[in-house]
C-alpha cells in the first residue's frame, strides 16, 4: 500500500500540470467521480461535518487496524476537495493519518485558492477526519 507522502505526491505531480486554476478546479471536480459514496444508510445528521457551508456526510470504520473512509457532498467542488482528503487516508493507519501533514494541499495552491468558506470546510473535514483517527487509535 502507498504511503500518505507517496499519495500526496501523486496529487501534487496531477496538479502540476495544469497552470490555469479553471483547470485545477475542472480536475478537482473530476477526481469527486472517483470518490467511495457513503452508504444511504450513512447519509445522515449523525455523518454531517460541522464546519461546512455544503452538506458533507463522512464516515469511518476501522478494519484490521486501518480506517476506512467514504463520504458524500451536494456540492462538487466539495465532493472533489473532501477526495483528496479521503485518497490520501483510506486505507491508513489511525497512527500515521494522526502524524502526518496534509502538505498537498499549500504544494497544489489550494489554500490561496479557496474561497474562505470553501477553506473553513476543508479544515472541518480534516478535523473530522483527525477525530475519528484519534478515536480508532484507543481501540
Amino acid at each position: 500500500m502507498a504511503t500518505i507522502d507517496d499519495i500526496q505526491q501523486e496529487i501534487i505531480e496531477e496538479f502540476s500540470v495544469f497552470d490555469d486554476w479553471m483547470d485545477r478546479y475542472q480536475l478537482i471536480i473530476d477526481m469527486s467521480a472517483d470518490l467511495p459514496l457513503i452508504d444511504a444508510g450513512h447519509k445522515t445528521d449523525k455523518y454531517i461535518i460541522d464546519g461546512c457551508q455544503s452538506r458533507v456526510w463522512l464516515y469511518a470504520e476501522c478494519r484490521d487496524g486501518r480506517m476506512w473512509l467514504t463520504a458524500d457532498s451536494d456540492a462538487i467542488i466539495t465532493k472533489g476537495l473532501v477526495w483528496l482528503l479521503v485518497r490520501i487516508w483510506n486505507g491508513q493507519t489511525p497512527a500515521d493519518i494522526l502524524a502526518s501533514d496534509p502538505y498537498f494541499i499549500q504544494e497544489i495552491g489550494l489554500s490561496q485558492h479557496l474561497s474562505p468558506t470553501r477553506s473553513n470546510g476543508l479544515l472541518a473535514m480534516i478535523r473530522q477526519i483527525r477525530l475519528y483517527a484519534a478515536a480508532f487509535s484507543r481501540l
